[in-house]
């Protein structure tokens, strides 16, 4: 009798079980390849690839892989790369200017934006800014670098820099690929890899695994940058950070106290250096027949001083 009520007593548990048990729909998931807004999307490479006026041999496996592994990075380090989209509205523009009056390739832009993300920042050996120069390369390319001033962290002036050394590699190496690859190990580091390796161009190079993903994570960011949309990112002209307004101020003669001139002029300190990022002290001595161009921002609309 016992046997038969507990026999009893589990069935109807079981019966109960089955009809409370909530119906759970078993989902195939495969990779998007579209979508309507900002979601993970699984890219693909492109047939055919131009960068700086040179094909990319997207017939080899090993090529068209290595490549393949920078899309994804971008598209699925999601945050950083909608971050640097929205900084590069700001500071692309005027960057690409400066590239189309330097004659060098456009392509070759997207080097400052793997490079620091467009932000000035400091690396641990020492390269500061966009463009991550060492403080020995910047002065062999005229930039100013002292205790009071660090061109480097100066947009306009350090991305000049840049295309200056782009198209001295570009002459030593007759490739853009190559002289973009000599930013990231140097002149002498290609020049040596090349002819210990009885190679003549980039993609048969066996280099250190940075170097090895430098040119890819250029073309990733290039490809992402310029057709967001192929990649899963919808960003509007509300979502970009716009350029700053400002306008320019000539200094002739030294400012004892930045702090106090920032305040004078309608603004503070902190704008006076974002601005100026390249400024580096509390005070600023002009010597003779010298001066100097400060932007501050022309109005109060997007930066100013704000009192309590």
């Amino acid at each position: 009798m016992k046997s038969l009520l507990l026999v009893s007593t589990v069935v109807l548990i079981f019966m109960i079980s089955c009809e409370t048990t909530p119906h759970v729909e078993i989902v195939d998931l495969k990779p998007q390849t579209k979508t309507a807004s900002n979601h993970f999307v699984m890219p693909t490479v492109p047939d055919e690839i131009i960068f700086a006026g040179e094909q990319i041999p997207l017939e080899d496996l090993d090529i068209k892989e290595r490549l393949d592994k920078e899309l994804v990075i971008n598209n699925f380090w999601h945050s950083n790369t909608m971050l640097t989209m929205k900084r590069a509205n700001r500071w692309l523009p005027r960057m690409k200017a400066i590239f189309e009056a330097e004659s060098v390739p456009e392509d070759l832009v997207y080097i400052g934006v793997i490079e620091s993300g467009l932000q000035n920042v400091t690396s641990p050996r020492g390269a500061k800014g966009f463009w991550q120069f060492m403080e020995a390369t910047a002065r062999e390319y005229k930039l100013t670098v002292n205790s009071q001033i660090d061109e480097r962290y100066h947009v306009e002036k350090s991305t000049l820099a840049a295309c200056k050394y782009l198209k001295k590699a570009y002459q030593k190496f007759g490739s853009w690929i190559l002289a973009a690859a000599s930013y990231n190990l140097g002149v002498y580091g290609i020049t040596d890899n090349l002819e210990r390796q009885k190679v003549d161009n980039y993609f048969d190079l066996s280099l250190n695994p940075e170097t090895a993903r430098y040119i890819f994570r250029i073309l990733a960011v290039k490809m992402v940058f310029e057709n967001p949309s192929d990649y899963g990112f919808y960003l509007d002209s509300e979502s970009l950070y716009p350029p700053y307004k400002t306008k320019e101020v000539v200094i002739d003669s030294t400012i004892s106290n930045l702090y106090e001139w920032s305040v004078e002029n309608g603004i503070s300190m902190k704008i006076l250096r974002k601005l100026n990022p390249w400024i580096r002290s509390r005070d600023f001595k002009v010597k003779n027949n010298e001066s100097f161009i400060f932007k501050i921002p022309d109005g109060n609309e997007q930066l100013g001083l704000f009192r309590g």
